[in-house]
């Protein structure tokens, strides 16, 4: 299918909207109870873990140019993830003179969803 059609267009948008309704939850459940953001590290982390598993698994079922991986992947975990929230919160933390919880942050949230990727890529190639 051609990655302009319009069905890859509105699973993609279809995605997206799921996505962006998820993180907005997780946010008002998450943030808040801590001076860490844990809204949008809980986000960012489930998108990265869904990613993986799409990208090394679903696309063995689906090849390219089908729907499905791309409303998951561009969509869903687009939509979800979130690094314009990810930067504000830090910018938020450093005005407010909490440096220390931001790199703090900033360390989780990276290096977080590089071993999620890496856990789940582990577990999808046994």
């Amino acid at each position: 299918m051609n990655s302009a059609s319009i069905p890859f267009i509105i699973g993609i948008f279809l995605g997206g909207g799921t996505g962006s309704v998820l993180r907005h939850l997780l946010g008002i459940w998450l943030n808040g109870r801590s001076t860490l953001p844990l809204g949008t590290l809980a986000a960012n982390l489930a998108a990265t873990a869904i990613l993986a598993w799409v990208t090394l698994r679903l696309t063995e079922r689906w090849p390219d140019g089908h729907v499905l991986p791309a409303a998951m992947a561009i969509g869903l975990c687009g939509g979800f993830s979130t690094f314009s929230t990810f930067s504000a919160d830090n910018h938020r933390l450093i005005m407010e003179g909490q440096w220390t919880w931001a790199v703090a942050n900033i360390g989780i949230n990276v290096l977080g969803c590089l071993i999620t990727f890496a856990c789940i890529a582990a577990a999808v190639r046994r």
